[in-house]
């Protein structure tokens, strides 16, 4: 993959180039503030993207700005967020245009490496990559809508962990559910959220999207 680093804080940045590079892919460019960072996006054009929120010059929220404006300009650009802490109002502003190819960590997963990667992974191929801690946070006080009071409580726990990024078998694995099992409950899910495209990877999306962007 071709993987844009935007980072101000040189140890994390040049500590994440070599992890990503010992995992056989190529950084093409990094940037350590918004502005590089918003160039080095319409220059490259990268598979995926790995963004702090907060960038120089203001440290506010350069990072999250470049990679709006980015996906506004390229859409479906695929972006990775990272963050010190769980900012509610830019993950789900990173949700809002109701597209996959996005992810939204807490630096502390970069020292996971094969989570980290596959997360990487996961978000260049279209799909998403959720931090736990950020899923509870999106969903603390939030009414239920959009079809999502219908589900059960054992569909609500099996779209939880599609929203981490967890393939049907690894969610099973972790409810110690049958892969038909999770097949059975995954289709009744997508049914009651109203979403019939034919596409797995676009319907486990949308399913994750509808889920955390809830109003």
């Amino acid at each position: 993959m071709r993987i844009v680093v935007a980072e101000d804080l040189y140890l994390l940045r040049d500590g994440m180039v070599r992890l990503i590079e010992a995992y056989g892919h190529e950084v093409v460019a990094t940037a350590a503030t918004g502005p590089e960072t918003l160039d080095a996006l319409r220059t490259w054009r990268p598979d995926v993207s790995v963004i702090d929120v907060r960038m120089p010059p203001d440290q506010s929220d350069e990072g999250l700005r470049a990679a709006l404006t980015a996906r506004g300009e390229m859409p479906g650009l695929p972006v990775l967020i990272l963050s010190q802490h769980v900012e509610q109002l830019y993950a789900r502003e990173l949700l809002a245009d109701g597209s996959g190819g996005v992810g939204y960590l807490l630096k502390e997963s970069v020292f996971d490496a094969d989570q980290f990667i596959g997360s990487l992974e996961r978000v260049a191929g279209g799909g998403t990559a959720m931090d736990p801690a950020v899923i509870a946070k999106l969903l603390s006080g939030s009414p239920p809508g959009r079809g999502l009071e219908r589900l059960t409580e054992r569909e609500h726990s099996v779209l939880a962990l599609m929203a981490e990024g967890l393939s049907n078998l690894a969610i099973g694995r972790r409810l110690f559910l049958s892969d038909s099992a999770v097949s059975k409950y995954t289709t009744s899910m997508f049914g009651k959220l109203g979403i019939s495209d034919d596409d797995d990877t676009n319907r486990r999306v949308q399913a994750v999207l509808t889920y955390l962007n809830k109003p």
